[in-house]
C-alpha cells in the first residue's frame, strides 16, 4: 500500500515538475542527475539526537515570527516562483534581474532551477516525511496548510532553489558572495521559521543544492550559458576590461569595411 501511494505521489510531483518546464529545456534529464535517495541520508527518526535538534529548531523558528521584520522576509520567501526568488537576490547580487533587463542572467538561472527542481521529487515521495505543523497540528505563519498537507517534507524544495540560486550568482560574480551566501542561508532558514520544514530537512537541501550545481557543470550547455551571464553582467555593471571594449571596436570596425558599410 505504502510504495504504491509512493509511486502515485512522485507520479503526480513530476507531472507538476514537468509543467513547470514546458517552455524550458533543461540542461540534463531526470536520469543525468544524482539520484538523492542514493546521495543524502534518510531523515531522522523521531526518537534520534538529530531530530532533538528538530525541535529545538521549530521553537527557534516560532519565536524568530515575533519579529515582525523577519517575518515579513519569511513570508516572502515562501512565494513559490523565479520571479520571487531572484527579486530577493537583486540587492546581495547587485544588480536586478529580469528577462528584459538580464536575458541571458535570467536564461542560466531559469534553466538551471527548472533542471535541479526535478531531484527533489523522487526523495520526497519515497520519504514522505511529515511536517512540522502537521505533527504538531499547528497553524503556518504563511496559512499553507492546505497547500502542503500530505507532501514530503524531506528535502525542502525552497531550500534547494535558494542554495541553488546562491550557487549559481556567486558564480556569475563573485566579489559578492559572502553577501549572496548569507542570503541563500537566510531563505532556507525561512522554511523553518513558517513551519514547512525541519532544519534537517533544510541541512539536507543546501547539500542537495550543491550536487546539483556540480552536476550542472557536466553541461556544456550550462558552461556556455554560465559565461554568457558572466560577461553580461560585466557588461551591465560596467566592469568590462578597457582592452576587450576596444577590441571589439575594432572588430566592429573591420566587419563594417569588409562589408563596405
Amino acid at each position: 500500500m505504502k510504495k504504491s501511494f509512493v509511486i502515485v505521489l512522485a507520479a503526480i510531483m513530476a507531472a507538476m515538475t514537468m509543467n513547470a518546464q514546458n517552455e524550458v529545456q533543461p540542461y540534463l534529464t531526470v536520469d543525468q542527475l544524482p539520484d538523492l535517495i542514493k546521495c543524502l541520508p534518510a531523515p531522522p527518526a523521531f526518537d534520534s539526537p538529530e531530530f532533538a535538534n528538530d525541535m529545538m529548531r521549530f521553537s527557534w523558528g516560532k519565536q524568530q515570527r515575533l519579529d515582525p521584520e523577519r517575518a515579513e522576509i519569511a513570508k516572502r520567501d515562501a512565494v513559490w516562483s523565479y520571479e520571487a526568488l531572484l527579486a530577493e537576490f537583486d540587492v546581495p547580487f547587485g544588480l536586478h534581474m529580469s528577462p528584459n533587463d538580464t536575458p541571458e542572467i535570467w536564461k542560466l538561472m531559469v534553466t538551471s532551477l527548472t533542471t535541479t527542481d526535478a531531484m527533489r521529487v523522487a526523495p520526497k515521495a519515497y520519504y514522505h516525511r511529515q511536517r512540522p505543523f502537521e505533527r504538531f497540528q499547528d497553524k503556518m505563519l504563511t496559512d499553507e496548510e492546505a497547500e502542503l498537507s500530505g507532501e514530503g517534507s524531506y528535502p525542502s524544495g525552497h531550500t534547494m532553489r535558494g542554495w541553488t540560486a546562491a550557487l549559481l550568482l556567486a558564480e556569475v560574480n563573485p566579489a559578492a558572495a559572502d553577501t549572496i551566501f548569507a542570503r541563500g542561508w537566510m531563505y532556507g532558514e525561512s522554511r523553518v521559521i513558517v513551519g514547512a520544514h525541519w532544519q534537517s530537512d533544510v541541512d539536507a537541501s543546501r547539500v542537495a543544492a550543491s550536487i546539483g550545481v556540480c552536476a550542472l557543470h557536466g553541461s556544456a550547455a550550462f558552461r556556455e550559458q554560465m559565461a554568457k551571464a558572466q560577461y553580461e553582467y560585466l557588461v551591465k555593471t560596467g566592469q568590462l576590461p578597457k582592452n576587450e571594449k576596444k577590441g571589439k571596436k575594432t572588430k566592429n570596425k573591420k566587419a563594417k569595411k569588409q562589408t563596405g558599410n
